[in-house]
């Protein structure tokens, strides 16, 4: 028989991992990522995770809170296999971080020093994906990621594009133009998507109901907020949330010092 899987942890943090020995899959958002020695994953805050894995399989991890880079978005990447020089130097920065973190005394020169070096950790990771090619350099994307930071606020309380352009000072057109050329989606489309991913994360993260759920993200009736999952996830609330945990208890990442905090 199968082991089970625990249920999947939405994070409060920040968590980058790299895997050092063995392999095994990390699942981030219900989507799985296989790793083995030198890849890395840079897990957001809000996100749900879920580590597997055989035996043997062991990964590096630091985590903070807050943001720590000017423009942080644009370094962040969900998944990145290093090799040789690459892979030895991010190896080479954990180890410091972690050397410094775990020996130095809590203080304003420490805790400066811990920062400057996450940030140099974070900008290396920029190099080696490849953000400043991703920065917004069309129209297009410069909307698209306002667009997206405002639904990221607002997706709770509304589903209308409409409500999105008007705070964005646009039109519909302009946002679902932009949503096409950047994601291959319409703005109605991108805003489902969220919702979609939200109501994911709650039924499988915590104990709600599925009807606090929905209620949470502006379905008062539950059979409207169930069509709306099945349509989207192809599955209804329950199925998924079955699916997900295989039970109801919540796990936590214990607390740990933060370099950031």
């Amino acid at each position: 028989m199968a082991e089970r899987q625990p249920a999947p942890r939405r994070l409060d943090h920040h968590l980058m991992a790299l895997t050092t020995t063995g392999q095994g899959t990390v699942e981030i958002d219900f989507s799985s990522h296989p790793c083995r020695p030198g890849t890395l994953l840079w897990v957001q805050p809000g996100q749900a995770v879920r580590f597997g894995g055989q035996e043997g399989f062991d990964a590096a991890l630091v985590s903070w809170r807050g943001d720590v880079l000017d423009d942080e978005e644009l370094v962040s990447a969900q998944s990145h296999q290093l090799t040789g020089a690459d892979e030895d130097a991010m190896i080479s920065e954990f180890a410091q971080l972690a050397e410094d973190l775990g020996r130095l005394r809590e203080g304003p020169i420490a805790g400066a020093l811990l920062r400057h070096q996450l940030a140099v950790l974070l900008l290396r990771v920029a190099l080696l994906t490849g953000a400043e090619d991703r920065a917004p350099q069309t129209a297009e994307a410069r909307t698209f990621a306002r667009f997206r930071s405002a639904l990221e606020a607002g997706h709770a309380e509304s589903r209308r594009v409409e409500d999105y352009a008007a705070q964005l000072g646009c039109s519909v057109r302009t946002l679902t133009r932009a949503s096409l050329a950047i994601t291959g989606r319409t703005a109605k489309q991108v805003v489902d998507d969220r919702v979609a991913l939200e109501a994911r994360r709650l039924l499988a993260c915590t104990p709600l109901s599925v009807a606090e759920v929905g209620r949470r993200l502006g379905f008062p009736e539950p059979t409207n907020f169930g069509r709306f999952f099945h349509r989207e996830v192809g599955e209804s609330p329950g199925a998924f949330r079955a699916a997900a945990t295989g039970t109801r208890e919540n796990h936590r990442i214990p607390a740990q010092r933060s370099p950031a905090d």
